[in-house]
């Protein structure tokens, strides 16, 4: 009887610590991660309808270190002038793609995320880096805390920033001629083009000082300047211009239109009308 009483106490207690086994083993196996979906704001709903669906853009404003340069003091925008940023984008630079380029255009060649900073990015030359393109998958804006709807120069040189980028998105598209380009220019690119005088750099054909840090630079500057320039500015740009330099600068927008127009059977001129009655509207309503 004693030894039978034993093994009941053994098989009670080898249960015991069988039971406490399997419950110590199954909360070890629970996923510790959080997977509760964050319940999105009323901006977040107005980036999937003007952004996310039909164009497969996700906008982000939510700060994430892996998606900034760390080594440079950025920080997030304010949320109060995010939609009025990315209204501007959407209204002078998709509208216009999608009016002269067809519905899918800006949905098929396009980055696939817009990140938004803040502040100001500086550089050690004392220059600012107003936007990056990053392998054609990713731009990022900086200066958003600062846009202006009210102030057409603000407005200019902000959206220009976007239409700089994107040029060069649809170049590593379809490239252009950059032998032919080459040719236009060959001695005028330099690596101190933030040290240039604006007017010396226009009389030998470049659009901007910043035009002339290389031939990729070049092409983007001269299409995303005219596309950011009413008629009358582009044609005050001309007219300031000797002789050679803007039989030089005409010769690249030649070959800016033609890119358009072989490249993605666009209109080149439309577009930069449609640019210009589109910046009309963001800054007079």
């Amino acid at each position: 009887m004693k030894i039978l009483k034993q093994y009941k106490v053994l098989a009670l207690v080898a249960g015991v610590l069988s039971f406490a086994s399997c419950a110590h083993e199954d909360t070890l196996g629970e996923s510790q991660l959080d997977y509760t979906q964050a319940e999105k704001s009323e901006l977040d709903n107005w980036i999937d309808a003007n952004y996310l669906n039909p164009y497969n853009i996700n906008a982000q404003y939510k700060w994430n270190q892996n998606t900034v340069d760390n080594n440079r003091f950025l920080f997030p925008p304010m949320v109060d002038k995010v939609q009025p940023a990315l209204d501007v984008v959407k209204k002078i630079w998709i509208d216009s793609y999608t009016t002269v380029g067809g519905y899918d255009f800006v949905k098929k060649v396009a980055p696939r995320e817009i990140v938004l900073v803040g502040g100001v990015n500086s550089n050690t030359n004392g220059t600012r880096t107003l936007g990056i393109a990053d392998s054609g998958q990713r731009i990022t804006l900086f200066e958003v805390d600062y846009l202006n709807k009210k102030n057409r120069a603000n407005v200019t040189e902000f959206i220009h920033t976007i239409q700089h980028e994107y040029v060069h998105i649809l170049n590593q598209n379809k490239p252009f001629d950059e032998e032919a380009w080459q040719k236009i220019t060959p001695g005028g690119y330099t690596g101190t083009w933030h040290l240039e005088v604006l007017a010396t750099s226009r009389s030998l054909g470049f659009i901007t000082n910043y035009a002339r840090n290389n031939v990729i630079e070049d092409f983007a500057e001269t299409a995303s300047t005219i596309l950011s320039s009413t008629k009358a500015e582009y044609a005050a740009i001309l007219a300031s211009m000797p002789a050679d330099g803007r039989a030089k600068l005409k010769q690249k927008e030649a070959i800016v239109v033609q890119y358009y127009k072989d490249a993605f059977n666009m209109d080149f001129y439309a577009l930069r009308d449609e640019a210009e009655k589109n910046t009309n509207e963001v800054v007079n309503n």
